[in-house]
């Protein structure tokens, strides 16, 4: 049995959008044939364009509990799978001289002590799991060796206990934003999706789900000086979530209209750099961009 359990692309996009995620076609689709293959999610593209949020919203949409590892550099098999409880097993075998060797050995290599990080609990889960496996590009390279085994097999041995099998099958989303190359061999084990910064329709269409109290040329405006944006050699691109702190920014102002000077005191909510400042200023006055 598997975690998230579509009945078409349509079911994916009905579901998702109920929870407050809009996917575009390809997102839903590719969704709907990892489900139905049962295959890892591997979703890449640009920092802030909705990876993380897809797998909260398919755990949303499914009644599934997320279960997340987050990566980074020096990320070990203790962070990522289980470790003992070293302390507590020092103090049992301090609390049993009386006792034998093997007896004590059975004792502190078994579930009271045993710590489950990520993968082992959602592999150990006994209901449906989305597992988010995030920014898997930080990750030093040799941690993808053990992501194949748990993957391939959806199963984990620990050797003073024995081989855990996944009951439920977890239905996993792993996110990079390419600052490194992933592992042929762990790309040939799941489905693949790279979202990209949406079209003006879908991102209007985004800002007024998720703000749904402001105007509707205002919608406009926003979204057409992001677009603008985007297309200067930034450091840092406005995502969709900057885009839609944006929004929620100017109705907090009060705004009505997209102007020079309300451009110039909000750019710090979606432009996190000066240098990226000082590009910005030639879109400030355009009346081409900043036009609803």
């Amino acid at each position: 049995m598997r975690t998230a359990s579509f009945v078409s692309v349509a079911d994916v996009h009905e579901r998702l959008a109920s929870v407050g995620y809009l996917p575009s076609q390809a997102v839903a689709t590719t969704v709907f044939l990892a489900s139905e293959l049962g295959k890892p999610l591997l979703v890449e593209g640009p920092a802030g364009v909705g990876k993380t949020a897809l797998a909260q919203a398919v755990s949303d949409a499914t009644g599934s509990p997320l279960v997340r590892l987050q990566c980074y550099e020096g990320v070990d098999e203790a962070r990522a799978l289980y470790e003992w409880n070293h302390a507590k097993q020092l103090l049992r075998i301090t609390a049993s001289k009386d006792e034998s060797w093997d007896e004590t050995s059975a004792d502190i290599f078994s579930e009271e002590f045993l710590l489950a990080r990520p993968l082992l609990t959602a592999i150990r889960n006994e209901v449906p799991t989305v597992l988010l496996i995030d920014e898997t590009d930080k990750a030093d390279i040799e941690i993808e060796g053990l992501l194949l085994e748990v993957l391939g097999e959806f199963q984990i041995t620990i050797p003073e206990m024995g081989t855990v099998r996944a009951r439920q099958r977890p239905f996993v989303v792993l996110t990079s934003n390419a600052s490194r190359e992933l592992s042929e061999a762990l790309r040939r084990r799941c489905v693949f999706l790279h979202i990209d910064y949406p079209d003006s329709d879908l991102e209007e269409r985004i800002i007024r789900a998720k703000v749904p109290d402001l105007e509707d040329s205002l919608t406009t405006s926003i979204v057409r000086v992001v677009n603008a944006l985007r297309g200067l050699p930034l450091r840092k691109a406005p995502s969709v979530s900057e885009t839609i702190d944006w929004a929620h920014t100017l109705l907090a102002l009060g705004a009505v209209a997209l102007d020079e000077h309300m451009m110039r005191n909000s750019l710090g909510v979606i432009l996190k750099h000066r240098s990226d400042h000082e590009k910005a200023q030639r879109l400030v006055g355009m009346e081409s961009v900043l036009a609803p």
